[in-house]
């Protein structure tokens, strides 16, 4: 396994420092495990574990690519490990998406376009006045995806999909036993597309924020 992380670290210096570049192809196996004073084997084994977290890309039959690189791509990796928390850490997934969403919603409330405010107040409007609870999960994440996509940090919307796994959960619990929290959702989203009308940075990070910890308060009191 040492062998390996060594392998894997000379990988990474090579894209750290520019010799690889995102979308290069690299050497043949051969030639880049004596460049590199590795093992085929040790080099082959590296590469495995560097394409399961999108650094590089296998084409069979064509070579060894490193990726684009890009943010949405390398946290996809996130999204999996999220999804092995123990009930007990949702809350604290819970606490970091209240830290970084309302920033990101401020920071969209200067770049969201009409129309994207307009898809959403439809996308709320669809919903009717009885959605269930699965319909309600799936809009309020497209509609807080659409706000932090408005922020323009390509990496806080990463993250921030990424930590929508274990709170997709609560909030379907959440849905289905407490009392008006389907009407009390579709209100905090008004008010959350009210303030970015606006252009109220931080009234629209104080809705952010109380939409979130609306979520948090109730499951802390359950857990």
């Amino acid at each position: 396994m040492a062998v390996t992380d060594e392998a894997i670290e000379k990988i990474k210096g090579m894209i750290v420092s520019g010799a690889l570049r995102p979308g290069d192809r690299l050497p043949k196996e051969s030639e880049l495990a004596a460049e590199l004073g590795l093992s085929r084997n040790s080099l082959r084994e590296a590469v495995r574990a560097l394409s399961l977290i999108r650094i590089l890309d296998v084409r069979q039959g064509d070579g060894t690519y490193v990726t684009s690189l890009d943010p949405q791509l390398l946290l996809e990796a996130l999204s999996f490990v999220v999804d092995f928390h123990r009930d007990d850490t949702v809350l604290e997934f819970l606490a970091v998406r209240r830290i970084l969403e309302p920033a990101a919603t401020a920071l969209a409330c200067a770049r969201i376009s009409d129309a994207t405010l307009d898809a959403l107040d439809s996308q709320l409007d669809a919903l009717g006045p009885e959605p269930s609870v699965e319909e309600l999960v799936d809009c309020d994440l497209d509609f807080h995806r659409g706000i932090v996509q408005a922020s323009g940090n390509s990496v806080l919307c990463s993250l921030l999909d990424g930590l929508s796994g274990p709170t997709t959960r609560a909030r379907v619990w959440r849905g289905l036993t407490q009392e008006d929290a389907l009407g009390r959702t579709l209100r905090e989203h008004r008010a959350i597309l009210a303030a970015l009308r606006d252009r109220d940075a931080e009234a629209a990070r104080s809705w952010a924020t109380v939409h979130i910890a609306s979520v948090e308060q109730w499951l802390r009191s359950t857990l």
